[in-house]
């Protein structure tokens, strides 16, 4: 990415020292009309959250931000920001360190070594497959500190060894990455994004472990469909579309 990157056009920017969680104060902001987009930065969140509800950590150091917008497109579509929101997440750390590899692991995690320091968290207004009135889109990354005793691996840019750049330096770097590649979105459709995302994939033709909500499955990782599944080759050679789950290595 360009190093003099500028904050982009058409983006507004609210920030606050604290607040309870940044994704809340999106839905806040929607529910009152703000048309967006908008990013919402936090230096701390006191009610952090993560996918399936769990707590993600927002200590004073790291970067909290959650993007409202309206992109007017169909609950499927609307999903596809997470591809976009990991790209530029990844793309964000590989300027702050270039020597470093950084992976984008499905369903929208960022890696580095395999271990994870980006979390993102996709909510919306949408009940059933209508067009959402607006998308959060939630980013939280493991710039200064990372959590301890999580049940995989977890990573910061401190902990890579590399110079921890100022949060809203962060910030800065990552709405002008989400904005191109929102364009490239908008513009192409996911077909572009989905290639981009391949390219920079984690475990892609290795076997993984996938926990859906009702079971397990083992396989080899072959892509992503036209949607944005994940296609696992299981055992029997069936190639199967996975929407939702979690994937291991």
């Amino acid at each position: 990415m360009n190093p003099q990157a500028a904050w982009p056009k058409g983006y507004a920017l609210k920030t606050f020292e604290a607040i309870d969680s940044t994704n809340e104060e999106a839905k806040r902001l929607a529910a009152a009309g703000e048309p967006g987009p908008i990013w919402i930065s936090a230096a701390r969140q006191t009610a952090g959250r993560g996918r399936r509800g769990r707590s993600w950590e927002s200590p004073t150091g790291n970067l909290a931000a959650t993007l409202m917008l309206r992109p007017g497109k169909s609950a499927n579509e609307c999903a596809q920001l997470s591809f976009v929101a990991a790209i530029a997440a990844c793309d964000m750390l590989q300027y702050f360190a270039p020597a470093a590899q950084f992976r984008v692991k499905w369903p929208n995690d960022v890696l580095a070594d395999r271990s994870k320091l980006v979390g993102i968290l996709l909510e919306s207004a949408s009940q059933g497959g209508e067009a959402p009135g607006w998308m959060a889109i939630g980013i939280g990354i493991n710039l200064a500190t990372h959590p301890e005793g999580l049940e995989y691996p977890v990573t910061s840019l401190k902990g890579l060894g590399v110079a921890v750049p100022p949060p809203d330096d962060a910030l800065l770097h990552l709405a002008a990455s989400f904005a191109r590649w929102y364009e490239v979105w908008r513009g192409d459709g996911f077909a572009a994004i989905r290639d981009a995302w391949l390219a920079r994939a984690a475990g892609l033709g290795s076997r993984i472990r996938a926990r859906l909500s009702h079971e397990e499955t083992h396989g080899v990782f072959e892509g992503l469909d036209a949607s944005g599944a994940l296609l696992l080759r299981e055992s029997a050679g069936t190639l199967r579309a996975i929407s939702a789950g979690e994937v291991f290595f």
